[in-house]
C-alpha cells in the first residue's frame, strides 16, 4: 500500500508564501490543520479545506497531493 504526500511546501514556495501563519491568514484555514497537511500528518482532510487550497493556489487536487507507492 502507498501513501499520500502533500505538495503544500512546493506550492507555498512557488507562490512565495513564507509561513503557515501567512497561508492561514490568506485562506482562512486554521494553522493546526495546515501544519498537519504540510507535515503529512493528516489522516483525513475536509473537502472544503482541499477546495480552499486549490482555489488559493490555482491548482487541481492532483497538484496538491501525490500518491507515493511503497
Amino acid at each position: 500500500m502507498g501513501n499520500i504526500k502533500s505538495n503544500l511546501h512546493i506550492l507555498m514556495g512557488e507562490k512565495k508564501i513564507r509561513s503557515i501563519n501567512q497561508l492561514s491568514k490568506e485562506t482562512g484555514i486554521s494553522r493546526p490543520t495546515l501544519t498537519r497537511i504540510y507535515n503529512d500528518e493528516s489522516d483525513r482532510i475536509e473537502f472544503t479545506t482541499i477546495y480552499k487550497l486549490c482555489q488559493f493556489f490555482g491548482c487541481e487536487v492532483g497538484d496538491l497531493f501525490t500518491i507515493v507507492k511503497d
